[in-house]
């Protein structure tokens, strides 16, 4: 999921990337208790969690808060480090669009 120089962020692709940082958590038991315990809420209710405004930029929240975790999931997903803080913004109720 790479964006390229110049081209904005949509809110389509922004989700997309937080998607892809949950699922990787998920396969990860030690790393997504951790999220769990951050963002206070229980494994059954995830699925619940993630339809709710703001719980994506929380995902994206809990990668920037550690930045070995956030490399790992950049390097495993070809993207760059400041496309997770665009992410983040475009999710967190910036712009639609941002570059």
């Amino acid at each position: 999921m790479k964006n390229i120089q110049g081209k904005s962020l949509s809110v389509e692709e922004a989700q997309g990337i937080a998607t892809e940082a949950l699922l990787q958590l998920s396969r990860d038991p030690e790393q997504i208790g951790r999220f769990l315990a951050f963002s206070g809420i229980g494994p059954d209710m995830i699925r619940s969690a993630a339809n709710e405004p703001g719980f994506l930029a929380g995902v994206l929240e809990f990668y920037m808060s550690d930045e070995p975790l956030l490399l790992a999931f950049c390097e495993n997903s070809s993207i760059r480090p400041t496309m997770i803080a665009a992410a983040r913004y475009v999710l967190g109720g910036g712009q639609e669009d941002h570059v």
